[in-house]
C-alpha cells in the first residue's frame, strides 16, 4: 500500500473498455471515468502493482501513474524584471476604446481595430480556453461567459466550474485576449462579441497540465458546442513526449486520442508552439523533464513530440514582439509553426509603444500575487505577461471572428487564417539571445524556409481584418 495516485489505461486500438469497472475495482482501484469513445480510463489506487496488474488484462495497452507527468507553464520566468446574446447580433462592429485600449500594442499590430470595424463576432460562437481556469466575476469577462459549457476537468472527470477556480491567473489573462467585452473598462479582446467557456485542466500551483485533466478538457470539448479551443500549455508527461518509451507512449496515445475525438467533432484547436527557444522539428536534448521534479538530461529525437501542438490539425502559434521578429524564448519549427502573433519580449523589443514589452490582458482576482507587472483600472485587475501562450489566444480569437462569419469547417477556418498571414522572411542575421538549456545541445537558432513559409513564422503573422474582409 502507499499514497493514492491517478492512472491513465489506454485500451489497444479496437478494444471496447465497457468492463473497465470491473477491472479497475479487481485490481484494487477505483474507476474516475470511462471515455469509452476513445478507450481511454481514469482511475485512483494506492496499491503499488495496480498498473502492473492492470496493464495484463486483455486489451488494455498500458497503464501508467500520472502523478509525476507534467510540465509547467513557466511563462514570465524569462528574463526581465520588470451584453447579452440577443443584444449582440452576428456581425456587430465595436470599437476598440476602452480604458485600457491605447496599451494594447498587440492588438494594433495585428490589425483587430480594423477588424472590429466589420465584426466584433456573433455570441453563438463558443471558445473554449483550456487552461487554469477562469475568472467570470471579472467585469471584462461576465458578459461574454459560457456557464453551460465551462468544467473544471482537475480530477479528470468534469464537475461545475464554480468562483474562485482560476487561483493562478494564467487562464483569465489568455481568455481576455480571447474574449474580453468592448465595455468601455480594461481592454478588448480579439473577439469581443463571442463567448468564452474556461475549461479548467491546470493546476493554481505551477500551473501543470496533468494527463486525465488534458484528456477530460478535450472530451468535454469535443461533446459540446465548442467551436475552438485555445490551449496555451504543454500537456505531455515530459516536455518532450518519446514514443518510443512504453509510459510516455501510453500518455500520448490517451491525450492524442482525445484531441482528435474533439477535431473529429468539430473543434478548431489553437495551441502555443513553447518558450524554450527549440526547433521542435529537430529536437535534440531535453534537460527539464519531468517539471515536477528535478529534470533528467537526456536525448531526444523526432520520435519525441509535444502535445498538444505537435498533434495533427493542431494550429501551432509562435510568439513575436512588437519589432516583429520572433520572440527570444518562442519555439519554432517546419510543420509545426502554422502563424506567429505577440506574444511580448522583454528583452529584445521593447519599444515606445511597448515599453515593457509584454501582452496586457486581464487577471484573476484571487491571483494577484502572481502578477509582477499589474494594472487596476478602478474595477478590475490586468496584467502584463509575455509567453507564447500569450500569442496563442490571438490566433483562436481571430478563428472565432472567421466563424462569426459562417466559415465553420476547421480546415477552412485554419486555411483563411494561414491565407490572409502577412509574410515574414527569415532574418538575415540570426543573432541568439543566451541559449536555452535544452536548445539543440546549446547551438543558437537556424530559421529555415523562405517568405512564403518558414519554421519561425509558419504562413506569416496574422492579418485580423484580412481575414475577415
Amino acid at each position: 500500500m502507499g499514497d493514492v495516485q491517478t492512472y491513465i489505461v489506454t485500451y489497444k486500438d479496437g478494444a471496447s473498455s465497457s468492463a473497465a469497472g470491473a477491472l479497475i475495482q479487481g485490481a484494487g482501484g477505483q474507476l474516475v471515468y470511462n471515455y469509452s469513445q476513445i478507450g481511454v480510463v481514469i482511475a485512483r489506487s494506492n496499491r503499488s502493482d495496480f498498473a502492473a496488474n492492470v496493464s495484463t488484462a486483455k486489451g488494455v495497452e498500458a497503464a501508467v501513474a500520472t502523478a509525476k507527468f507534467a510540465t509547467s507553464l513557466g511563462e514570465d520566468k524569462l528574463g526581465g524584471t520588470d451584453a447579452t446574446d440577443a443584444a449582440v447580433p452576428p456581425g456587430t462592429p465595436v470599437t476598440d476604446a476602452d480604458t485600457f485600449s491605447p496599451l494594447q500594442w498587440d492588438m494594433r499590430q495585428i490589425n483587430v481595430p480594423e477588424a472590429h470595424a466589420i465584426t466584433g463576432g456573433s455570441p453563438s460562437v463558443v471558445v473554449g480556453d483550456i487552461d487554469t481556469g477562469l475568472d467570470f466575476t471579472h467585469p471584462d469577462l461576465a458578459s461574454n461567459y459560457d456557464a453551460a459549457d465551462s468544467a473544471n476537468c482537475i480530477t479528470g472527470v468534469a464537475t461545475p466550474l464554480l468562483p474562485g477556480n482560476d487561483g493562478n491567473g494564467h487562464g483569465t489573462h489568455t481568455a481576455g485576449t480571447i474574449a474580453a467585452a468592448a465595455n468601455g473598462i480594461g481592454i478588448v479582446g480579439v473577439a469581443p462579441n463571442v463567448k468564452i467557456a474556461g475549461i479548467k485542466a491546470g493546476t493554481d500551483e505551477g500551473g501543470f497540465f496533468f494527463p486525465e485533466a488534458v484528456v477530460c478538457a478535450f472530451m468535454w470539448a469535443g461533446t459540446h458546442h465548442i467551436n475552438v479551443t485555445n490551449n496555451s500549455y504543454f500537456a505531455d508527461p515530459w516536455y518532450f513526449n518519446c514514443k518510443n518509451d512504453a509510459e510516455q507512449r501510453a500518455i500520448w496515445m490517451a491525450e492524442s486520442r482525445a484531441i482528435n475525438f474533439a477535431q473529429s467533432n468539430g473543434v478548431l484547436v489553437v495551441a502555443a508552439m513553447g518558450n524554450f527557444d527549440d526547433d521542435l522539428a529537430h529536437p535534440t536534448q531535453d534537460v527539464i523533464s519531468p517539471d515536477t521534479g528535478p529534470g533528467v538530461p537526456r536525448r531526444v529525437t523526432n520520435a519525441c513530440a509535444v502535445v498538444p501542438v505537435e498533434v495533427s490539425g493542431v494550429i501551432g502559434v509562435s510568439a513575436d514582439g512588437n519589432l516583429r521578429i520572433r520572440s527570444f524564448y518562442s519555439n519554432y519549427g517546419v510543420g509545426v509553426t502554422q502563424v506567429v502573433a505577440p506574444g511580448g519580449d522583454s528583452i529584445l523589443q521593447r519599444t515606445a509603444e511597448a515599453p515593457n514589452g509584454r501582452v496586457l490582458s486581464t487577471w484573476s482576482s484571487t491571483a494577484p500575487q502572481n502578477c509582477v507587472r499589474k494594472l487596476f483600472d478602478g474595477v478590475a485587475l490586468y496584467c502584463y505577461v509575455q509567453g507564447t501562450s500569450m500569442a496563442s489566444p490571438h490566433v483562436a480569437g481571430l478563428a472565432a471572428l472567421i466563424e462569426s462569419q459562417g466559415t465553420t469547417s476547421p480546415g477552412a477556418v485554419a486555411a483563411r487564417i494561414a491565407n490572409t498571414a502577412t509574410p515574414i522572411p527569415c532574418p538575415s542575421d540570426v543573432t541568439p539571445w543566451d541559449p536555452f538549456p535544452s536548445t539543440s545541445n546549446g547551438a543558437g537558432p537556424s530559421c529555415q524556409g523562405g517568405a512564403g513559409y518558414n519554421s519561425w513564422y509558419g504562413h506569416g503573422q496574422v492579418n485580423a481584418v484580412a481575414a475577415v474582409s
